[in-house]
């Protein structure tokens, strides 16, 4: 109850209100001195006198100083120490009686947690600092238990008081240091996004979250770097940006060492170590290590490619493939190989380049231990162990297990030919058809037989040419056993015995096995006769014509008869002649 207020009394109020200045002083600095307690009484203010009013409302500034105090220190990250020294040295010591509610709290503690469940609150004083424990380790302990909150909500709740236990999720059983970031924390499990962003209607479970969102519509980028001045919209895109130019990479992997710059790089990376792919696609099951390799998987079912080239206007689904595809616009090659000057439009393409010159073959197959020098070519070759085939023809129902044989596949049926001679104007379904082709127009040879030293246009044929010498035939008929040095001789070898003839003339209905024959057949209807004799300018249809009629003008007749002995310059000719000897023989 109130008593009647003395001279003495007085004397203790002014002692308070010095005490009072000099604990504003010392809020900045990490040790407080003891302060003198003052009882709150559960009384109305109409019940006290002007002194005892006085009395009061002095108490309960030094209580709201308190919460500000408790505040700064909960919350170290969120407000900078200079900002709050700033804010008490320059608000004036004014003493205000403020009215009690119903429920016996006053309005700046509204919302806030209650210290106890008496109506009567007390402050700190030498004789409770045994109870309470120095200022500076409760600051410790409380700076302890907001480390773990930073990545909760960066928006600070007025009137949030730390307990003294933490607060505890019931869900996963992470702890927090209040309760405003734990109701946050929350919002994770229930999927409650509050805050929504009033130009697209995208919502987010944080403030902090739509601040920076909205700065994608806004485009503005308030972070700039001090070093080259590029701008970002976040600052710990800026922080993260910095390493950059200092080069530091603070986060190792434990099991190999290597470094990165940023965290979640780290949190990826071991995933190659544990083979973990968390990210799997709803529509084909196909797990990903990487959620923006299954964001520009889902891409493919869905058919979205939302990136589109300004020059040309062709899409893409992903923002690399985009990059890369505008440099054939430029032109700009900015990465060059130091071993041998060659350049490349992308960094990864002369890093698989590199090790041609070392060797390096890092990936390995599990089954055969074969070797590769990229990751898709291994990924490629371990097809031909499972048998997989994952690109199949729309129209034919043919499979593939290489994405580029299916699309130069399906050219077939369209009967697209994008690849154009500049010199004579022929058209080719394949890139590599059009170069081998063009080497017949320059002459140029570049694979040599280390044998006999016979030159060709292309690598393929000298393979198959090495097989001469080495007498390897590895294809083998299924019908009669014959084998031979390459696949599609046997596969025009098939054709004799299931009588197959694929090609017909469009002008007669004939059919033929081969399409070399085809278009010599042709040329009977036009009348083309584009093989020319060197020595007399004679025209031929076919090739075996022009061949023994420069055997005449050689005077080569490697064909003769085994009867008569006449010599004739091809083996048609012997066949057809008939010798007097022959006839002889029948009579």
């Amino acid at each position: 109850m109130c008593a009647r207020t003395t001279p003495k009394d007085k004397e203790e109020l002014f002692g308070v209100k010095e005490e009072s200045e000099e604990h504003l002083q010392l809020l900045g600095h990490v040790c407080m001195q003891p302060r003198v307690v003052l009882r709150r009484a559960d009384v109305g203010e109409k019940y006290l006198g002007p002194e005892k009013q006085e009395l009061k409302s002095l108490h309960v500034k030094k209580e709201e100083e308190e919460h500000a105090y408790i505040k700064e220190e909960e919350e170290p990250l969120r407000v900078k120490e200079e900002e709050v020294e700033d804010d008490v040295t320059k608000s004036p010591l004014t003493f205000v009686a403020l009215k009690s509610d119903d429920n016996g709290e006053h309005e700046e503690d509204r919302g806030a947690e209650p210290q106890s469940s008496s109506s009567t609150q007390y402050m700190k004083t030498e004789g409770d600092a045994d109870q309470w424990g120095p200022p500076q380790a409760q600051s410790d302990d409380t700076r302890s238990q907001s480390a773990d909150t930073d990545d909760d909500d960066d928006e600070y709740a007025k009137g949030d008081h730390a307990d003294n236990n933490r607060c505890k999720c019931s869900r996963c059983g992470k702890t927090f240091s209040s309760k405003w970031n734990l109701k946050v924390h929350l919002r994770k499990h229930t999927g409650e996004k509050p805050f929504a962003c009033p130009d697209c209607g995208k919502s987010f479970s944080q403030k902090s979250d739509l601040t920076i969102h909205t700065r994608t519509h806004t485009r503005e980028k308030p972070f700039a770097c001090p070093d080259c001045g590029k701008s970002f919209s976040v600052k710990g895109s800026l922080k993260i940006h910095t390493r950059t130019h200092t080069g530091e990479k603070p986060f190792a992997c434990s099991d190999c060492g290597k470094s990165f710059s940023v965290k979640g790089s780290l949190k990826t990376h071991r995933r190659t170590h544990t083979g973990e792919k968390p990210f799997s696609c709803p529509d084909c099951g196909q797990s990903f290590s990487h959620q923006s390799h299954l964001t520009i998987h889902t891409r493919t079912h869905s058919g979205e490619k939302p990136f589109a080239c300004p020059d040309c206007g062709k899409r893409f689904s992903d923002k690399g493939s985009l990059k890369k595809h505008t440099i054939t616009h430029t032109g700009e090659k900015p990465f060059a190989c130091p071993d041998c000057g060659k350049s490349f439009s992308v960094k990864g393409s002369l890093k698989t380049h590199r090790r041609t010159h070392t060797g390096e073959k890092p990936f390995s197959c599990p089954d055969c231990g074969k070797s590769f020098s990229e990751k898709g070519s291994l990924k490629i070759h371990t097809r031909t162990h499972t048998g997989e085939k994952p690109f199949a023809c729309p129209d034919c129902g043919n499979s593939f297990s290489k994405k580029g044989h299916f699309k130069i596949h399906k050219r077939t049926h369209t009967g697209e030919k994008p690849f154009s001679c500049p010199d004579c104007g022929k058209s080719f379904s394949r890139k590599v058809n059009l170069i081998i082709h063009t080497r017949r127009h320059t002459g140029e040879k570049p694979f040599s037989c280390s044998d006999c030293g016979r030159s060709f246009n292309n690598k393929f044929s000298l393979i198959i040419h090495a097989r001469t010498h080495t007498g390897e035939k590895p294809f083998s008929c299924s019908d009669c056993g014959k084998s031979f040095s390459d696949k599609g001789s046997l596969k025009k070898h098939t054709r004799t015995h299931t009588g197959e003839k694929p090609f017909s003339c469009p002008d007669c209905g004939k059919r033929f096995s081969y399409k070399r024959s085809l278009k010599t057949h042709t040329r009977t209807h036009t009348g083309e006769k584009p093989l020319a004799c060197p020595d007399c300018g004679k025209s031929f249809s076919q090739q075996s014509h022009l061949t023994s009629h420069t055997r005449r003008h050689a005077g080569k007749e490697p064909f003769s008869c085994s009867i008569c002995a006449k010599r004739f310059s091809c083996q048609k000719l012997a066949e057809r002649h008939e010798c007097a000897g022959d006839n002889s023989s029948d009579l």
